[in-house]
């Protein structure tokens, strides 16, 4: 079997979905592997690297028209896409659950689509393959340091000859494997960190970082399927954004990182909450992308200045920005991914399987997972989980 790997063509993603570290677990397993020309490059990875790896440099056109697993990291543009052919396997993060119409299209093709963002991220022998987790632990440090960039002063507590300058004051909205690395990135900058989260068992890993946990009268207990939050009814949002909005006010850095899978993430904080900041605050509003954000106004991939003077920045994709890193954690969650789907040197599906009931998302004509299906069917709560 031959597995080919993709260079990615999103704006301003340098990652590469396999390095050339793990070329030879592959072929260890019966696997051979080609790498489209130029697609570690962006990632510090030479064609020559994966060449004395054991990998085969091949053009896209070659690489679509040999490889059996097509492997990347996001969804590939559609010339891509509307070059696979009939049972080829395509692996990466997909967000079938954001458009379904795409796990349909891949079906009709006879395209096996292996989605990692349907990965059980609580089973705990998927945590190796856990490409969402390994992400986000890149972007949730990279969110920290976007934030002490973007703001005009200091970080930590400096006493100098010129005076005292005070150690910012940190929010974290969303205390999951982002939020968690921001909380700990901002605490060894030298800020004083505080962090809420809807799901109070996360309390205990806050304080274990050095921060102070934010609780909410107005709201109860959020947490949902899959380690994520559930989506909050219409009267606790309202709730919990005009409760938030005090805190966030005596902040001079927000991070924001709630995500509910398939759907548009939470709105934290509002129009309101952000013109009671101080001139000078900014907000890092992980949430922001196609859907939507958690912050009022953020735009995507942008930096915005509001009228009272907070600096809103849209930041998505950072994982993408640090490209090295991410590149190696997200090549070794999908390798760890193709061995456990691997048997004889071919890919072997197995829906019984509980990993690969989450991941696989079209077999054989269909559209076989669950969630996605659900959407299909016209079940807009079809989605909630995975």
């Amino acid at each position: 079997m031959k597995v080919g790997v993709l260079k990615e063509t999103a704006p301003g993603d340098r990652r590469v979905a396999l390095v050339p570290e793990m070329v030879g677990r592959l072929q260890g397993a019966g696997l051979d592997v080609l790498v489209q020309s130029g697609a570690g490059d962006g990632a510090w990875f030479a064609d020559s690297a994966y060449a004395e790896a054991g990998a085969a440099i091949v053009s896209r056109d070659e690489l679509l028209a040999e490889a059996d697993v097509v492997v990347g990291i996001g969804r590939p543009e559609e010339t891509v896409t509307g070059a696979l052919r009939g049972g080829q396997a395509l692996v990466g993060l997909l967000n079938p659950l954001v458009d379904p119409a795409f796990a349909a299209a891949m079906a009709a093709r006879g395209v096996t689509a292996i989605s990692m963002d349907g990965l059980p991220r609580t089973l705990p022998r998927a945590q190796g393959m856990d490409a969402l987790t390994s992400q986000a632990n890149v972007a949730g440090y990279k969110a920290a340091l976007v934030g002490a960039a973007t703001f005009g002063r200091f970080f930590p507590l400096l006493i100098t000859a010129a005076g005292t300058a005070r150690p910012a004051k940190v929010l974290v909205l969303g205390t999951g494997v982002a939020g968690l690395q921001a909380i700990g990135t901002a605490k060894r900058l030298g800020a004083v960190v505080s962090a809420y989260d809807v799901r109070p068992q996360t309390k205990t890993e806050v304080e274990s970082l050095g921060a102070t946990f934010i609780e909410l009268t107005s709201v109860g207990p959020a947490a949902g399927e899959g380690g994520y939050a559930r989506a909050l009814a219409e009267d606790e949002r309202q709730a919990q954004q005009a409760e938030l909005a005090g805190h966030i006010a005596r902040h001079d850095l927000v991070i924001t990182t709630a995500q509910v899978p398939g759907r548009r993430p939470p709105l934290l904080v509002t129009d309101e909450a952000i013109k009671a900041m101080a001139a000078g605050s900014v907000i890092v509003d992980m949430g922001a992308g196609p859907l939507g954000g958690n912050v009022s106004g953020s735009v995507p991939d942008a930096e915005t200045v509001t009228e009272n003077g907070v600096t809103v920045v849209g930041a998505g994709g950072l994982a993408a920005t640090v490209p090295t890193a991410a590149s190696a954690a997200f090549a070794r969650n999908v390798t760890a991914l193709l061995l456990h789907m691997v048997a004889d040197g071919k890919l072997a599906i197995d829906l019984t399987d509980e990993i690969q009931a989450g991941v696989v998302i079209t077999l054989d004509g269909d559209v076989v997972q669950p969630a996605t299906a659900a959407l299909l069917a016209g079940d807009p709560n079809g989605g909630t989980a995975s």
